[in-house]
């Protein structure tokens, strides 16, 4: 699982998220005091466990990557459109940005994911054709 550079970035991922519980989005205002930031954050992170802890159903962890990555974009929009919103009164910290690396993280993530499915469906249609040669063989000779 952790040899595989997918669970790296979707790791990463996971923790980024998961630093907005503890970070301030703005100088004395936290990610958890409004509700939706607090709910789309837990939506986030636990969309990133099921594509960490599903490693052996590709299809699904590729898809979830995918799903955290929009909802995690759609959380960075409306950070950016409170930035504007707000003007100049609050400044917005560093944790702020997290969310864009985590979409970037969870699309290098399915991408890796989804190259990986392509080779071992290569590699078992290659196997499949290889016992169709033999057993054709063997039909051949009897």
């Amino acid at each position: 699982m952790w040899q595989r550079i997918q669970t790296l970035y979707l790791f990463i991922s996971t923790v980024l998220i998961a630093l907005l519980f503890f970070c301030d989005k703005a100088e004395g205002v936290s990610f958890t005091e409004y509700f939706p930031y607090l709910v789309l954050i837990i939506v986030i992170t636990l969309l990133n466990i099921l594509a960490l802890t599903t490693y052996r159903f590709r299809v699904l962890q590729m898809r979830t990557a995918m799903l955290s990555a929009i909802v995690t974009a759609a959380l960075q929009i409306w950070l950016v459109v409170d930035f504007f919103t707000f003007g100049k009164t609050d400044d917005f910290h560093l944790t702020a940005v997290f969310p864009i690396a985590a979409v970037i993280l969870d699309s290098l993530a399915a991408r890796s994911i989804f190259a990986d499915e392509l080779m071992v469906r290569s590699a078992s249609r290659l196997r499949a054709a290889k016992r169709r040669g033999k057993a054709d063989r063997n039909n051949k000779t009897a």
